[in-house]
């Protein structure tokens, strides 16, 4: 589980493909601090494992699915890559709740800065329409942010400019892909009301009901 909050800029050292799998080298440093083998860590907001490790990098495999439905493959000796450790139970939340598992990729069509903010409008597949809420969350490469602006194919985000500094999103532009993970707790409630419509559940809760579900 991760916040949304990016710890540092990560840079790619070394990709060693495989067909449609990869091995990726990252130069870290914050990251590096604490890690051990099998910790996940968060790479554009992707959730990896953490296969081996030295003085200042770590490697990480990427399968043929992750390699397919991120934007992951995009990746070049040099890219730098937003990088985030698993959360702590005892640290501050100053994010989402962020999984790490990427629902789709879109593309930027559009950049603006406004006073002190730039707008970020990214393309995306209508399917996913329903889960981008006005002035919701959403990761963007793993940068929790505000949706402000939602259409059929669209949806806008803002940054301010420490985050342009901290992050990816500072350093693409029009026509680049990001990885885009909606809020969870969204896609849970979306997910309960769309089985209890296809289940034909009872509008309301009885104790015959209660009973029934196994809460009594």
């Amino acid at each position: 589980m991760f916040t949304g909050i990016i710890e540092e800029l990560g840079a790619i050292q070394r990709i060693e493909p495989h067909g449609n799998t990869l091995v990726l080298n990252i130069k870290a440093k914050k990251v590096l601090e604490d890690i051990t083998l099998g910790d996940s860590i968060s790479v554009n907001g992707v959730c990896l494992t953490v296969t081996n490790f030295n003085h200042d990098s770590f490697y990480l495999d990427i399968m043929p699915e992750t390699f397919h439905s991120t934007s992951l493959s995009e990746l070049k000796q040099g890219s730098l890559v937003n990088l985030e450790r698993a959360m702590n139970a005892n640290g501050r939340f100053g994010g989402h709740f962020v999984t790490g598992h990427i629902d789709t990729v879109g593309k930027i069509s559009k950049r603006e800065t406004k006073e002190n903010a730039i707008y970020i409008y990214m393309q995306y597949p209508n399917e996913f329409n329903h889960l981008s809420l006005y002035k919701g969350s959403v990761a963007i490469d793993g940068t929790s942010l505000t949706i402000f602006g939602v259409s059929a194919t669209t949806l806008t985000v803002s940054i301010i400019p420490h985050t342009a500094k901290e992050s990816v999103l500072g350093l693409k532009d029009v026509g680049d892909k990001v990885n885009i993970e909606f809020d969870m707790i969204g896609k849970y409630v979306y997910s309960f009301f769309e089985r209890k419509a296809s289940h034909n559940y009872k509008d309301s809760i009885s104790i015959d009901f209660l009973k029934e579900s196994g809460f009594m």
